[in-house]
C-alpha cells in the first residue's frame, strides 16, 4: 500500500445514505452506542478504492484463488455480516457517470482486540465489449467492545462510461470470513452529453478520485492544425454574503465544470484567471498554456481568508465594482494572443454598487464571443439578476445557467458550436472568391 495511512474517526450518528453525500467523502460515519467508545477509529488509505493494475508480463491481475472463487460465485455470502447498498450511477458535473455502494457492517461483527478488513471488487461490461476492472481497499480496525452497539457504513465509488456492467464484490476480514454480493448497473448517457468532452468512452472504468486538485491527466486533443484558445475567468465567491467561502459541494462542482472543458478535445490552449470578490482580489492566473495547473490553482484557492476584508475596503463602497470593471477591461479586451472564446463561470455575484456600463462600453472590447455560465443549483433562491449579468449584453455575451449537470452538458455543445461555426466564418471570410475574366 503506498498511500499514507489516513485516521478516520467515526462520529455518532444515525445510519443513513448521508454517508454517500460529498462533503462526507472523507469521514466514514457510524452510530455507536454510548456504551461503545465514543471515537471509534479506522485507519485506511484513502477514501475511494485503488484501481489494481496488471503485471507488467501479459497485463494480468493477480488474484488469490479464494479471492476469485468468491467473485466468480453467484453466492451471497454473509460470513462477516454486512449489507451492500449499490447506488445508480449519476451525472456529475464533470460530465463523467459515478456509481458506488454503500456497506453496512455491525459492530458486533468487528468486536475483538483488532481487525483488518481487505474490499475487492471487479466491475465487468456485459455486452461483451471491454475488459474487466479490479479495485481494492483494505482497513485496519481498534479494539471494539463487545458489547458495542449500532453500525458502521464504508461507502465506496468508481467512474464509468456507458454501458451494462455487473459488479462482484467481496470484503474478508482477518479471520478469513467473508461478506460478498452481485449486482448489475446500467448507465445510459443523455444525448446532450454523449459527444461532449469529459465523457468516458462506453465500457470503460475509472478510479473516482477524491483528491479535487489532482493534475488532469493528458488529453487527446484533436489533429488539427489550428486548435482553440480559450480564456476562463473562474469566481470563487459565494452568491451569499453570510458564507465566508464556497461550500465544499459548490467548489467541487466548479472545478468539475473546468475539469470538464479542459478535456476537450478540440481547444489546444488555455487562459485561466481565478478570481475572489470578497477579498477583491485575482487569487490565480494562468496565460496561453496547454495544460491547466490544477494543484497550483488549489494552493490559491487555498490561500482565500474567508471573513477577511481589507479595511479601505469597507470605507469605500465602490471598491468591488471598480475591481470588476477593471478586472473586465483587462480580461474582456484586446489581448495576446486573442481567445476564440472567453467563458465567465461561477456563482451568481451580487455587489452592492453596479459596474459602470458606461465605462465599460467606451473601452476596446475582446472580437471573440463571451459566455456566463452561472452556476445556481437552486434559481428560486436566488432569482435576481446579478453583477455580471448587468454588462454582459455589452460584450454581446450569452447567459447560461446551470443548475444540474445536464445543463452543463447543453451549455457546452452549444458554446463549442457557436465558436467552431464563427471560426469558420471567419476562415471563409478570408478565401478571396475566383474572378473569372469575360469579354
Amino acid at each position: 500500500m503506498t498511500d499514507i495511512p489516513t485516521a478516520l474517526v467515526f462520529g455518532i450518528i444515525q445510519r443513513s445514505a448521508m454517508a454517500f453525500r460529498s462533503d462526507s467523502a472523507r469521514r466514514f460515519r457510524g452510530r455507536v452506542s454510548t456504551l461503545a467508545a465514543a471515537s471509534l477509529m479506522f485507519t485506511t488509505a484513502a477514501f475511494g478504492q485503488r484501481m489494481m493494475r496488471g503485471s507488467l508480463e501479459d497485463g494480468s491481475i493477480r488474484l488469490i484463488n479464494s479471492d476469485r472463487a468468491v467473485l466468480s460465485s453467484e453466492e451471497h455470502r454473509d460470513d462477516v455480516p454486512c449489507e451492500v447498498l449499490p447506488s445508480k450511477p449519476k451525472l456529475g458535473f464533470d460530465l463523467q457517470f459515478t456509481a458506488g455502494y454503500l456497506v453496512t457492517i455491525p459492530l458486533k461483527a468487528l468486536a475483538g482486540d483488532g481487525n483488518s478488513l481487505r474490499i475487492l471488487f471487479r466491475v465487468e461490461p456485459l455486452d461483451g465489449e471491454g475488459e474487466k476492472y479490479y479495485f481494492s481497499d483494505s482497513y485496519s480496525v481498534p479494539f471494539i467492545a463487545g458489547e458495542a452497539e449500532g453500525e458502521t457504513t464504508i461507502p465506496g465509488r468508481f467512474k464509468l462510461g456507458a454501458g451494462r456492467y455487473r459488479v462482484d464484490w467481496l470484503m474478508r476480514d482477518r479471520g478469513e470470513k467473508v461478506c460478498s454480493a452481485h449486482w448489475e448497473i446500467e448507465c445510459s448517457v443523455p444525448g446532450i452529453v454523449e459527444q461532449q468532452a469529459g465523457t468516458r468512452r462506453p465500457f470503460t472504468v475509472g478510479p473516482n478520485e477524491v483528491e479535487l486538485f489532482l493534475e488532469e491527466p493528458p488529453v487527446q486533443r484533436e489533429n488539427k492544425d489550428k486548435l482553440l484558445h480559450m480564456k476562463l475567468l473562474v469566481n470563487f465567491t459565494p452568491t451569499d454574503s453570510g458564507e465566508v467561502n464556497l461550500r465544499p459541494y459548490d467548489l467541487q462542482n466548479i472545478i468539475s465544470i473546468v475539469r470538464a472543458i479542459s478535456r476537450e478535445p478540440r481547444i489546444g490552449s488555455f487562459s485561466l484567471v481565478g478570481f475572489n470578490m470578497q477579498e477583491e482580489r485575482v487569487i490565480f492566473e494562468q496565460e496561453n498554456v496547454r495544460r491547466i495547473d490544477f494543484p497550483a490553482l488549489g494552493d490559491a484557492v487555498e490561500s482565500i481568508a474567508g471573513g477577511m476584508i481589507d479595511f479601505a475596503q469597507l470605507q469605500d463602497e465602490e471598491s468591488g465594482s471598480r475591481f470588476l470593471t477593471e478586472l473586465f477591461t483587462k480580461h474582456l479586451g484586446p489581448q495576446d494572443p486573442q481567445p476564440d472564446a472567453v467563458m465567465i463561470i461561477g456563482p451568481k455575484l451580487m455587489i452592492e454598487k453596479k459596474i459602470s456600463r458606461k465605462m465599460l462600453a467606451e473601452n476596446p472590447r475582446i472580437h471573440a464571443p463571451v459566455f456566463y455560465l452561472i452556476y445556481n443549483t437552486d434559481p428560486y433562491v436566488h432569482p435576481w439578476q446579478d453583477a455580471i449579468s448587468g454588462v454582459i449584453k455589452i460584450y454581446r455575451g450569452l447567459e447560461y445557467t446551470v443548475s444540474l449537470p445536464k445543463d452543463f452538458g447543453r451549455a457546452m455543445k452549444d458554446m463549442m458550436g457557436r465558436v467552431i461555426g464563427q471560426q469558420q466564418v471567419s476562415r471563409n471570410a478570408l478565401i478571396e472568391p475566383e474572378v473569372t475574366a469575360t469579354q
